[in-house]
């Protein structure tokens, strides 16, 4: 089992929600919040505490993004002063395992990127925020119609299965983005290739495209962040993982699965 630092993710998760879904005005007793969640879920209550503590908190609103990160917080267990993950979702092709957070939101699906039929060459993760994806559960083609939607905050993670160099990487990506783009905001696809630091990857290099309505947000294989604004940009990427002809079909096939049981 994967063990992951997740002491970051859950501060930057509470801060999200909160941050988020506060109105400013607060609850009169740390029972109305604490009394939502199983004694032993101490992390999850630390949350509505510090809210409390912070005069953030917005009764039912609050209270449903807490226990939203309930199941984050019975997967966790205090050792030597360092908060740890221990849930891990693995791809079954390649065996690469995915977090159950990232960048503060839920991990939905999984799948694998193959070439030339047989070449596995990556491994893709998506996480989506539950309570951002709860309004579109009603039916699995209104969770589909979502997903090519960057209005719908999400992460794609990318984790390689096998040494490539960065300017194949690249390419690949370009290529499946350039037809979906209609020839508009064509530059954006340079700006695309710039964002990647002239070193080839290897394999467990790992590469996540954070798209928040026109903005993505980029960490290259060396930890590195850069942003890129373009609405066309953004859902030609929507719809290169999960449109009707995805570069992983059993990827978007498991995300589509996993939002339903969010």
């Amino acid at each position: 089992m994967m063990y992951s630092r997740a002491s970051k993710q859950l501060f930057q998760q509470s801060k999200t929600y909160l941050q988020r879904y506060s109105k400013g005005r607060a609850f009169t007793t740390v029972k109305q919040v604490s009394s939502s969640f199983s004694k032993t879920n101490a992390i999850a209550s630390l949350f509505a505490v510090g809210a409390i503590t912070a005069g953030m908190c917005n009764n039912q609103e609050l209270l449903v993004h807490c226990a939203a990160a309930s199941p984050y917080a019975s997967a966790l267990k205090k050792t030597g002063g360092e908060v740890v993950m221990l849930e891990a979702h693995k791809e079954k092709a390649t065996g690469i395992l995915f977090p159950g957070l990232c960048n503060a939101m839920q991990f939905a699906g999984c799948g694998v990127r193959v070439k030339y039929g047989f070449v596995k060459v990556y491994a893709v993760g998506t996480y989506f925020d539950p309570i951002a994806m709860s309004g579109v559960k009603s039916s699995e083609a209104e969770v589909k119609k979502a997903l090519l939607d960057p209005s719908y905050p999400r992460t794609i993670r990318i984790v390689m299965n096998r040494s490539l160099s960065i300017e194949k990487y690249t390419a690949a990506i370009v290529e499946a983005l350039e037809p979906r783009m209609n020839g508009q905001d064509l530059e954006k696809l340079e700006e695309f290739k710039k964002m990647n630091p002239k070193v080839d990857l290897v394999e467990g290099a790992e590469m996540e495209m954070t798209i928040r309505g026109n903005t993505m947000l980029y960490k290259d294989a060396l930890g590195g962040v850069g942003q890129l604004e373009s609405r066309v940009f953004c859902e030609a990427l929507c719809d290169v993982y999960f449109g009707d002809e995805p570069v992983s079909p059993g990827h978007k096939e498991e995300v589509v699965k996993g939002i339903m049981k969010m």
